[in-house]
């Protein structure tokens, strides 16, 4: 006579826990890193809308939507923000501050200090303990202009 009920062995039992319990921690795994992504989603949002409003304050006619600056600089600014003031981010950047030669023809020009406006934004909204010290190397650079941001 059966009364309904299914009988499992021990061994089918502990097979269900184990079962069970792997696909909770998968999914107690998989909500930590949600709720980390969008906490960092958000900071990021807000951080790119600053840059963006900082950007039409310092003059910007053209500027990138929110969004946008999200994707590239994060919540942290990215590159730009991977220590700007060590000996190779200042050699990449003086290297792009040449007449576009190569070879025996490359030289340094002038440039309006109006280029580093961005670059400057992005240092003061994403990682402003660089700020100073990159502002004292672009006011210590040979430029036209009298605007640094």
């Amino acid at each position: 006579m059966s009364t309904g009920a299914e009988q499992q062995s021990p061994r089918q039992r502990s097979v269900l826990y184990v079962v069970v319990a792997v696909v909770l921690v998968i999914l107690a795994v998989w909500a930590v890193i949600a709720f980390s992504s969008a906490r960092e989603s958000q900071r990021a949002e807000e951080k790119a809308t600053e840059l963006v409003q900082v950007l039409h304050e310092a003059g910007a006619t053209a500027t990138p939507a929110p969004e946008v600056v999200a994707r590239v600089l994060g919540d942290d600014g990215g590159a730009v923000c991977a220590d700007p003031n060590r000996a190779l981010s200042r050699a990449t950047l003086y290297g792009l501050l040449t007449n576009g030669a190569s070879g025996p023809g490359i030289r340094p020009v002038l440039v309006d200090n109006a280029v580093f406006r961005g670059q400057l934004a992005i240092i003061k909204v994403y990682c402003p303990d660089e700020l100073e010290e990159f502002q004292q190397v672009v006011e210590n650079l040979a430029t036209t202009g009298s605007a640094n941001g």
